[in-house]
């Protein structure tokens, strides 16, 4: 008994069915998907290759179906390519991580140290003054409603606001911040 004759016992007809659908259907069918994928073989290839493979997977279906398989075979083709497109669509371009590393963070310890210094530079002011700069700069109030805040004249208010950023400009002056 031949050699070739004892492996030809061993296969089975899927395995024949999907050999005959590659040497007659994968070449026209690679041709035809290079076009809807603009020239990208190794897409092109994937798709023949995905396409084959759910011709196995449907072998029965196949066996039974009168006339040609090709156009089965080239609508198969035609759906894989679009499902690919759009997933591609749906799903963000990934991109290489490389230059984001050359673009400066924002610093946070500037502006702790910024922080701090500004929350020693209050410490130094009298109460009546930093009570006056926190309710108008730091919580936003007008003089009129730090006043009844305070519970004193909106003339008061703003002499002590004035004293105050007088006092915290020098203040930071020496911590060695400018303005």
């Amino acid at each position: 008994m031949r050699k070739d004759a004892v492996v030809a016992d061993r296969t089975s007809p899927d395995e024949e069915l999907m050999r005959a659908l590659y040497d007659e259907h994968a070449g026209p069918l690679l041709t035809f998907v290079l076009r809807l994928v603009a020239g990208d073989r190794q897409r092109a290839e994937d798709v023949v290759q995905e396409t084959l493979l759910r011709a196995w997977r449907n072998a029965d279906r196949l066996r039974g179906a009168p006339g040609s398989v090709r156009p089965w075979l080239v609508t198969v083709a035609r759906r894989i390519v679009i499902d690919n497109h759009r997933s591609r669509r749906a799903r963000p371009q990934e991109v290489d991580p490389a230059p984001l590393e050359l673009i400066p963070a924002a610093d946070e310890i500037d502006r702790a140290l910024r922080l701090m210094t500004i929350s020693d530079a209050l410490g130094d002011l009298t109460e009546a003054h930093r009570e006056a700069l926190i309710e108008t700069y730091f919580k936003g109030r007008t003089v009129s409603e730090a006043a009844e805040v305070l519970g004193v004249p909106a003339g008061t208010v703003r002499s002590r606001v004035f004293y105050a950023l007088r006092s915290m400009r020098l203040s930071l002056e020496e911590r060695g911040v400018t303005a």
